[in-house]
């Protein structure tokens, strides 16, 4: 593609989010988990999700959306330090690489490490982890989680 080639339009742009996607990322927050993680309690309303998103998540990460060129959000993946806090897509449009993109941007903004948190019964968030090179590192019964659900904790480094 020549550098002034507009992308493809079933291509999803990265950017930085800002305040006015709380709404839209909390969501496609909330459905991914019902769609993906039907087993999970729900501990939180839709409106303390919203807030959390709004006041903790947003201005306390670093967050990029993903969405297409008409500015519909695909997913999204949030950054604190070294931890990859969220990543999520709407469930819809997985397997199309978006969260390849989106786990790129993350190790963009933490080159050398990354670990993250992942639910022991999300199997299929868990494959995609370790194909991209994370290696499970700790295993938890839950009791480290609002859900109480048994959890694993990855790590990526740089070094391999």
């Amino acid at each position: 593609m020549a550098p002034n080639e507009p992308a493809p339009a079933d291509r999803p742009l990265l950017r930085k989010a800002e305040a006015k996607d709380a709404e839209p990322l909390t969501r496609l927050f909330l459905a991914s988990r019902a769609r993906t993680m039907p087993y999970l309690p729900k501990v939180h309303s839709d409106a303390d999700t919203l807030a959390w998103m709004t006041h903790v998540v947003l201005p306390g990460t670093t967050v990029w959306v993903a969405e297409t060129g008409t500015g519909d959000v695909l997913g999204f993946a949030s950054v604190d330090g070294t931890e990859l806090e969220h990543l999520y897509l709407r469930p819809d449009v997985r397997r199309r690489g978006i969260g390849s993109l989106l786990l790129a941007k993350a190790r963009e903004i933490s080159p050398e490490e990354l670990t993250l948190y992942a639910f022991q019964r999300n199997t299929d968030a868990r494959a995609f982890y370790e194909r991209h090179g994370f290696a499970a590192v700790d295993f938890n019964n839950g009791s480290r989680n609002e859900e109480k659900e048994p959890d694993v904790l990855y790590r990526w480094t740089a070094r391999g």
